[in-house]
């Protein structure tokens, strides 16, 4: 039936359309986290994610019954939110962390004492001969290629993430750790599981760290290991650990059981009262996050995620959650939200205001 407004004028039949006016944010001085991502409620389009995304990861870590799983994908540790994700772990937010060998990797550096740096995505024209050349097929007008730079890096043996440099050193001390510190203990068992290398690497990570008087924090996997959570990481042979893990195993009877994993984490989503998922990037931990669900008689009953994937390529890292709940791995009541943003802006946030409301 149709409605009619004050002034007499007939209302169309609405289905979809509430009355809910959009409001304008405040800002202002001293505003803490939280109370700046209340102000993004009155506001539209990501504002309102934001908002929303909050709220929900909010009640998830509220929720004493919520098993809590986080996926870390992208280079979320080498680019500083080491410690966002190992404080999460040590104040008992985080169950289950699945996650990439790269971040293990840059974690273990960091927690033996290398560090990453400032750097540059873009080469510095002060440094640049001021002569117009051709080289490699560009042509110079005072300021050094992108091509250039990198090469420089290469010679100077630098590696770089997109604006962060680690030296090449670095790499040398993590091989040395793995070697002395975390294959030995595991080669005794022969044949173990990816989640007890990480384990074993989050062990070591603490004792030399302490051992050692790094300065920086022992970080995740070391969080990890002393609140017995446990870590995995399904694509481990794609990053420099798992290298190096392919590389001791030649000469010893040390090797990686892909599959053991897939019971305890599966029994841990069996097991949940309810679950929740706080998905960091996408990619394989996404994925491997989410498919849980699909052998368990449940599913999630909140989720989170952030992505700067487009959702029309038809790729799994921009999939929605709302996609994810087709194929039962969301349950069809499921409080959920997709962020769309840089990890590195949009997790600290949403971890801080939702630290603010439940603390």
């Amino acid at each position: 039936m149709s409605d009619h407004d004050d002034d007499g004028y007939e209302m169309p039949d609405r289905e979809e359309f509430q009355h809910d006016p959009l409001g304008h944010a405040e800002v202002r001085g001293g505003m803490t986290v939280g109370e700046l991502v209340e102000q993004y409620g009155h506001a539209g389009i990501g504002a309102a994610d934001v908002h929303e995304a909050a709220d929900i990861y909010a009640e998830m870590l509220a929720d004493d019954d919520c098993t809590v799983f986080m996926s870390l994908a992208g280079a979320m540790v080498p680019t500083g939110m080491r410690k966002v994700v190992s404080d999460l772990i040590r104040d008992g937010h985080v169950d289950a962390l699945v996650t990439t060998g790269a971040n293990l990797t840059h974690d273990a550096i960091e927690a033996i004492g290398g560090k990453h740096h400032h750097g540059r995505a873009h080469p510095d024209p002060s440094s640049s001969p001021s002569h117009g050349s051709r080289e490699h097929g560009a042509e110079h007008h005072g300021e050094k290629t992108e091509r250039e730079h990198d090469e420089t890096l290469r010679d100077e043996e630098v590696d770089r993430i997109y604006n962060v440099y680690l030296p090449q050193e670095h790499f040398a001390l993590f091989e040395s750790h793995l070697r002395s510190e975390v294959f030995p203990a595991l080669e005794e068992e022969g044949t173990v599981s990816i989640a007890d290398l990480c384990r074993e690497l989050g062990r070591a990570n603490s004792e030399v760290n302490d051992r050692e008087g790094i300065d920086e924090d022992a970080g995740v996997a070391a969080a990890a290991y002393e609140a017995d959570v446990p870590i995995y990481c399904p694509a481990v042979q794609d990053s420099v650990l798992g290298l190096q893990a392919w590389m001791y195993s030649q000469t010893s009877s040390f090797s990686l059981d892909a599959l053991a994993d897939m019971t305890p984490l599966t029994d841990l989503a069996y097991d949940a009262d309810t679950a929740g998922c706080l998905l960091v990037g996408g990619g394989v931990p996404k994925n491997f996050t989410l498919q849980t669900m699909l052998v368990t008689p449940g599913a999630y009953d909140y989720g989170v995620q952030i992505t700067m994937d487009p959702a029309a390529t038809g790729g799994l890292s921009g999939a929605t959650l709302d996609e994810a709940r087709s194929w039962g791995k969301l349950e069809k009541d499921a409080r959920n939200t997709t962020v769309l943003g840089d990890a590195t802006i949009m997790l600290p946030l949403l971890v801080a205001a939702a630290r603010e409301r439940i603390e």
